[in-house]
């Protein structure tokens, strides 16, 4: 909490420093006129002047008869030998010495007091802008205090996450009835982590227990606690912990906790002495607050996996919670919250809607709604219609429209036949994901052409030939490529990735490979941020070369196949380039009627058999 009493250095010098800027710029007293030095020679020649006071280069005096209203006057002494020249003139000359002392004393003070304003300035934006009030508030936290009414969100606000709400609960009901644990000797946990990807809702699933609890919510980022001076985090701990204690029952919720909780280095050069002392100090903070007193501490990272093992043993946070993307229910429910103030058309469903954005996080589809809402009111519709939404999905995903990129008509020609070669082979195959828009319109950084698969329900586990299918639409434009134009592009680059990675991850990961064995050989790290795995470092040469064999013979496999399926298809490939280069973009129905012509794939060991 920002106190207002406490001292401030700077105002003093500023006004100092305004003092002295005052003497030296402001002009005397309102009755003295300020005289050019050629006016003062004439009016001293006319003979108004009475008498000459000269003190350094300031000149001033006095008029026989007022001029302009005033009896005084103040110029600057031009010509050293002007004392001589007015002895002629019956004028009084009365010369001062000036004070050497003042003007030392001004010249040191002066750079001074502009370098101490100046530091004072910086250091208070540096360090107490964070929650002090000023630069001698250093240890002061930076929490904002939200009360309930302030928060505005409930959990009414946030939807696809049920089963973390579910384990909330009970911190919400511990606030508002802390007798009920107490009688039976329980206590709530003192810490609850919030876990998952980013985007997913866990600070805004924080504020929503503030809100459903009606406490005070104390709402800090943990990069907010680390400074570059030894002790200031710590002290900023123990002032969120004492402030929260005087408003109990309050949360206390830390973001990006990773900031602040990272795992502490044994050597000295990845140490830090200062977020060091300040995990310490949060670690003794949860320590020694009872948990009736009414404080719940609630963290968030998408991180969890660099954290300090110290941080997470029971007793601290006892509670791990996980905040993952939502599955297709989830995203109706989040879809419906972001679309309460939304004025739909009479066409909109969001289950296809939702169908459609697999993976998407809360805040995705938060910016899905918005990005819908955008292109209705571009093309100033009354309501936001599904043509917006399913033309959103496709500027997330696939990127913008870039109609001015003008391809020549061979670039053409391959982008038409590559496209179509993966809708042919996605088409032609089982159990993959359906096509829903076929395009050679560049979008994005590099795409100069795509097509959009919508997979129609969320899937968890697949089994080996979908993944190989999978593999084979990946390759369905290089292998249309080849076979039509009997050479390659660049631009199955990005195709050829994503195919190496699952061959890859078949193999090492999914034990999928029959001649090595049922045995694993990357090390598969739960990151949220990271979620590529890394090859074991125990790996022989030999085995790794063979591992290597191994995913070059799945992507051979599947080349083959994905060729033997264009070749039969040929005809029908021809002609749908030749509608695509007319159309530029072929929609699902269009896409239903090619799919009537197809000739389906075998599916594997059915030549053999025969």
């Amino acid at each position: 909490m920002k106190k207002d009493d406490d001292f401030q250095l700077w105002p003093f010098m500023t006004l100092i420093a305004l003092f002295f800027l005052m003497q030296a710029l402001l002009p005397g007293p309102a009755d003295q006129s300020r005289l050019s030095y050629s006016e003062f020679e004439k009016l001293a020649r006319e003979g108004q002047v009475e008498k000459v006071i000269i003190s350094g280069s300031a000149l001033t005096g006095t008029f026989r008869q007022p001029v302009d209203g005033n009896d005084r006057f103040r110029t600057t002494l031009v010509d050293p030998a002007l004392a001589d020249r007015l002895e002629g003139m019956n004028i009084e000359i009365e010369n001062i010495p000036p004070n050497p002392v003042l003007g030392a004393l001004f010249s040191m003070l002066a750079p001074l007091i502009l370098f101490l304003g100046l530091y004072f300035f910086l250091f208070r934006r540096s360090i107490g802008a964070g929650g002090g009030a000023g630069a001698i508030s250093l240890g002061k936290s930076g929490a904002k205090i939200f009360a309930e009414e302030e928060t505005g969100v409930t959990f009414d606000d946030v939807a696809g996450v049920d089963e973390a709400k579910l384990e909330l609960m009970e911190i919400i009901d511990f606030l508002k009835n802390p007798g009920e644990y107490e009688r039976l000797g329980a206590h709530v946990p003192k810490g609850v982590l919030l876990v998952g990807p980013p985007g997913t809702g866990k600070t805004l699933l924080a504020r929503a227990v503030a809100g459903q609890a009606g406490v005070p919510f104390f709402s800090i980022s943990g990069s907010q606690f680390v400074e570059i001076f030894v002790g200031v985090g710590a002290a900023r701990v123990r002032d969120l912990f004492t402030q929260a204690r005087k408003m109990a029952p309050a949360i206390i919720f830390v973001d990006e906790l990773d900031a602040l909780g990272r795992a502490r280095s044994l050597g000295q050069m990845n140490g830090n002495d200062e977020r060091e002392q300040t995990l310490n100090q949060l670690l003794a903070e949860l320590d020694g607050f009872d948990p009736s007193s009414g404080i719940v501490l609630l963290a968030a990272t998408n991180r969890p996996e660099i954290l300090d093992p110290a941080l997470l043993r029971a007793g601290r946070f006892d509670r791990q919670v996980l905040v993952d993307k939502p599955d297709k229910k989830g995203r109706v429910a989040i879809l419906k919250v972001h679309t309460r103030k939304i004025q739909l058309g009479p066409d909109v469903d969001l289950e296809p809607v939702a169908a459609m954005t697999t993976g998407f996080t809360g805040a995705d589809l938060a910016n899905l709604v918005n990005e819908a809402a955008i292109l209705a009111t571009r093309r100033r519709a009354g309501t936001v219609g599904m043509e917006d939404f399913s033309a959103a999905i496709e500027r997330i995903v696939a990127g913008l429209e870039k109609r001015n990129r003008l391809l020549n008509e061979k670039e053409r020609r391959i982008v038409a036949h590559h496209e179509m070669g993966h809708a042919i082979t996605a088409l032609a195959l089982p159990g993959t994901d359906r096509v829903h828009k076929v395009s050679i319109i560049p979008r994005g950084v590099g795409a100069l052409g795509y097509t959009i698969q919508r997979p129609t329900e969320d899937r968890y586990l697949m089994t080996r030939e979908e993944l190989v299918n999978k593999i084979c639409v990946l390759l369905g434009g290089r292998a249309a490529e080849k076979l039509v134009f009997e050479e390659v592009s660049t631009g199955a680059a990005d195709d050829l990735t994503k195919a190496t990675e699952i061959a890859r991850s078949m193999v090492e990961r999914f034990g999928m490979d029959e001649k090595l064995g049922h045995l694993v050989f990357q090390e598969d790290r739960p990151y949220f941020l990271d979620n590529q795995p890394v090859r074991s470092s125990s790996i022989s040469e030999a085995t790794a070369e063979r591992l290597d064999t191994a995913v070059s013979d799945i992507i051979r496999d599947a080349f083959q196949r994905t060729t033997a399926i264009l070749t039969d298809n040929r005809s029908l490939l021809e002609k749908c380039a030749q509608d695509l280069l007319i159309k530029e973009t072929l929609d699902e129905d269009e896409i239903a009627e090619i799919s009537k012509a197809l000739k389906r794939a075998t599916p594997p060991g059915m030549r053999a058999a025969e």
